[in-house]
């Protein structure tokens, strides 16, 4: 391997280090420490720059105290199912929806793509939080929402939408819709068109050519939406907390609480640990099914 390819992989492996290894590293050492009145609100267990007999006293003398807390209370437990839970329902809903609009964009005529793209990441040009204020005036009792059902004769009183989980999965959705969008546009887009027109006349229909052709070369961008809209949305804070209701329960403003609140760093690094890991485990094994397939086709 040259110097050159040498220096280009050193770029993102450094930037892994740094945004990545290192947090984690600090994440986990105050996740292994006890809780103290003081500031920082916590007491080392581990000292990183010291001597080899000295980490060895630090290796003793840890302890999960901290995780084995997180198994025993049911709050961690239900933050834990119910992020799941919301950031699964919220990804299916955005890829319904997503790809239905990738599909449309990749069947437009070449002219009016740039358009349409730029249509899509719009939002982004607004400040993400004002965006989630904005859903709390369209989904208040009085917000327009409710005032548009009311003035068609679709329903007689206000819905309560806002402060319950219906406002967090509409909040996700919209929040998140482009990230579905432009990878499966990008894998419909540069789809060879031919093999569609084969597959019709060879007599397939319409949908069976969709669901044997489009479907599997549209995987990867599939996959990677998914993926994108999954990972922040399980670790969602802002959404939650403005738009859903005592009763949502997501990890993100157990971390929150546990951080700024009670100010109990350990146990809050202990939690944030634990998602990290729920995050990277299936990352991992997806892309070890995905290498074992292709040295299978090769």
């Amino acid at each position: 391997m040259n110097l050159s390819r040498k220096l280009l992989i050193l770029v993102p492996y450094s930037w892994l280090v740094v945004l990545f290894l290192i947090p984690f590293g600090i994440v986990l050492k105050i996740s292994l420490s006890d809780i103290a009145l003081s500031i920082p609100p916590y007491t080392p267990k581990l000292e990183i720059f010291s001597s080899s007999a000295e980490w060895l006293q630090y290796f003793m003398a840890l302890d999960l105290e901290n995780f084995i807390f997180l198994s025993e209370d049911r709050l961690y437990y239900v933050a834990y199912l119910s992020s799941l839970k919301i950031a699964s329902i919220s990804t299916l809903i955005t890829l319904l929806i997503g790809y239905p609009i990738a599909y449309g964009m990749a069947k437009s005529p070449e002219h009016w793509r740039p358009t349409l793209i730029m249509m899509v990441i719009l939002p982004f040009w607004t400040s993400f939080l004002i965006r989630i204020y904005a859903w709390m005036g369209l989904l208040s009792n009085e917000g327009l929402l409710n005032q548009f059902l009311i003035w068609t004769g679709i329903i007689d009183g206000p819905l309560i939408i806002l402060n319950t989980n219906w406002a967090v999965y509409i909040g996700i959705v919209y929040a998140y819709l482009p990230f579905m969008i432009l990878p499966i546009y990008a894998s419909l887009e540069k789809m060879d068109v031919s093999l569609v027109e084969a597959a019709e006349d060879l007599g397939c229909s319409a949908t069976s050519a969709f669901w044997l052709i489009t479907a599997p070369l549209s995987k990867p961008g599939i996959i990677a939406g998914c993926f994108l809209v999954f990972i922040p949305a399980l670790g969602e804070f802002v959404i939650p907390s403005l738009l859903g209701g005592s009763d949502t329960m997501m990890i993100g403003k157990v971390l929150w609480e546990e951080f700024f609140s009670n100010r109990d760093w350990p146990v809050a690094s202990s939690v944030a640990i634990i998602l990290l890991l729920l995050l990277i485990i299936p990352i991992i094994l997806f892309q070890r099914n995905e290498h074992k397939q292709r040295e299978v086709e090769r």
